[in-house]
This record gives structure tokens, sequence and C-alpha cells, in this order.
């Protein structure tokens, strides 16, 4: 089944019912979501124990006799400069998702974004040069400020003209990703990228 996009500027376009008019989810997307930021993290941090602390080879003293308290190593984790009693290691934060499901709520918020008028259609967004004065221009005409611009592929002239501009992000249909998409006050999507992102997701 196929559904009614209106591009900017007046005219419409026919898009795919079950990308763009899909029913929300708030439990996919919350689990997609939570598994794409999951697997952002680095997972590199790393403690020593008392078997990898530099030193403690040898008995500080001897068992009895002494009046202290027994000890076996200078690298106990009572001990000052002695190794941590539950050590942190490297670990992998990653949730698996599978390709439906990511699929699946990716297009609940597409949808979404249509439904809350948060989803701007445009014909094309090319530049001659690369200016963010130019840029703020022609996005101040769409009432755009701040958000995400989704091309099918990367302009340049765009992309070094939206650096500058805060709050503002530019992709194309490879690099859009769940985290982005949902934290944009309003998307940019030009015709092309609404044609490959179907059939991307079809």
């Amino acid at each position: 089944m196929t559904m009614q996009l209106t591009v900017s500027g007046g005219k419409d376009i026919k898009v795919s019912e079950a990308t763009f008019g899909r029913e929300f989810s708030e439990a996919l997307v919350h689990q997609v979501v939570t598994a794409y930021m999951a697997g952002a993290r680095a997972g590199t941090k790393a403690q020593k124990n008392r078997s990898t602390a530099r030193g403690g080879g040898a008995k500080p003293w001897r068992q009895k006799g002494t009046g202290r308290a027994r000890a076996g190593t200078i690298r106990s984790p009572i001990w000052r400069g002695g190794g941590r009693t539950f050590a942190a290691t490297p670990r992998d934060h990653s949730q698996k998702v599978n390709r439906k499901m990511y699929r699946g709520a990716m297009q609940a918020i597409l949808s979404e974004l249509v439904r809350q008028e948060r989803l701007v259609v445009i014909d094309s967004l090319e530049m001659a040069e690369p200016k963010s004065k130019t840029l703020i221009a022609k996005l101040s005409e769409l009432d755009f400020g701040k958000g995400l611009i989704v091309t099918s592929e990367l302009n340049e002239n765009v992309y070094l003209a939206s650096r500058n501009i805060p709050g503002l992000y530019m992709v194309d249909v490879s690099g859009i990703d769940p985290v982005s998409l949902v934290a944009a006050d309003k998307v940019i999507m030009t015709v092309d990228a609404v044609e490959k992102i179907q059939e991307w997701l079809g």
C-alpha cells in the first residue's frame, strides 16, 4: 500500500505506507535505541586485581612470631598500592538486535516523524559554495533551524557549510541511525533520500 508525502513546494510523492505510515511501537524503538547506544560504548575500563598488580611475589614477613597480622603479599587489596578487590575488566556492551527489528524500529520512527510533522521533504539541496550563511538562508525559507539533514549522497559543499551551524547535522542515507532521528527536532530529507530509504527498509 502507498500513501502521499507533501514535498516542500506543493507537489506530492507516493511512498510506502509500511515505511512512512507504520504504527508506532514504543517498546521496539526503545529496545533498538538502547542497543544502538550500548554498542557505541567503548567498554575499555580496566583495573588491576591482586594477581595483575606488579610486585608482591615474596611474603612480606614470616607467618608467625612477629606479632603482626598474617600477610602473603604486599599487593593484597587491603594494602596501600595493592590490587583492586573487584577489578573492572574490558567488556563488550553490545546487544543483539536482528535485522527485522532494526528495520521495524526505523520505520516506526520515520512514521512518527511524519505524524508529528517533523519531517520536511524537499526536491534537492545543493550549493555552489560551502557557505554557512547561504545554507542558513535556504533553511530559513523552510522554517528549519536545528535538526538533521538527510540526502541520498553526501554533498561536500552542504556538509562543509552545515558543520559551522550549531545544532545542525548532515548525513547521507547510509549514515542515519535511530538515535539521531529520535533526537532531531526536525528532519529535512531530499526526494532521492526518501526513495533510497524505501529501497532499504522496503
